[in-house]
């Protein structure tokens, strides 16, 4: 993967798209949300859908489908009656973890700045 000598960020073409497209995933809302959930371990769909309030049952289908896509969550299915799936963070979901807890406090710790921009652009 090619980079900027000065920025350390990806050069080519197909790198900035699959960047866009990783960032645009723990930018979605219910994504961060699912991801924040499975920190303390394993959880199942049911215990999902009640401790994610407002998240549809169709939506929180598309978002572990779409990080068990990415490599982000892990499904396993186990051959019991009733049957028993759970979902979980992998090691690649972990190694997020970080980086989006500093982002998270740079947030936090600049939100008051942001506002006052805000309002002196709006103004």
């Amino acid at each position: 993967m090619e980079r900027d000598d000065a920025t350390g960020l990806c050069t080519t073409d197909a790198s900035r798209q699959y960047t866009k497209e990783v960032l645009r995933r723990v930018g979605d809302t219910w994504s961060l949300a699912t991801i924040a959930r499975l920190t303390d371990g394993p959880h199942r769909f049911t215990e999902l859908m009640k401790d994610l309030p407002g998240i549809s049952h169709r939506m929180l289908t598309q978002t572990l489908r779409s990080l068990q896509r990415d490599g982000l969550v892990s499904r396993t299915a186990y051959a019991e009656v009733p049957p028993r799936v759970e979902y979980a963070l992998t090691p690649l979901g972990h190694s997020m973890l970080e980086p989006l807890t500093e982002l998270t406090k740079w947030a936090e710790d600049t939100l008051d700045q942001v506002a006052d921009h805000r309002r002196t652009f709006d103004t």
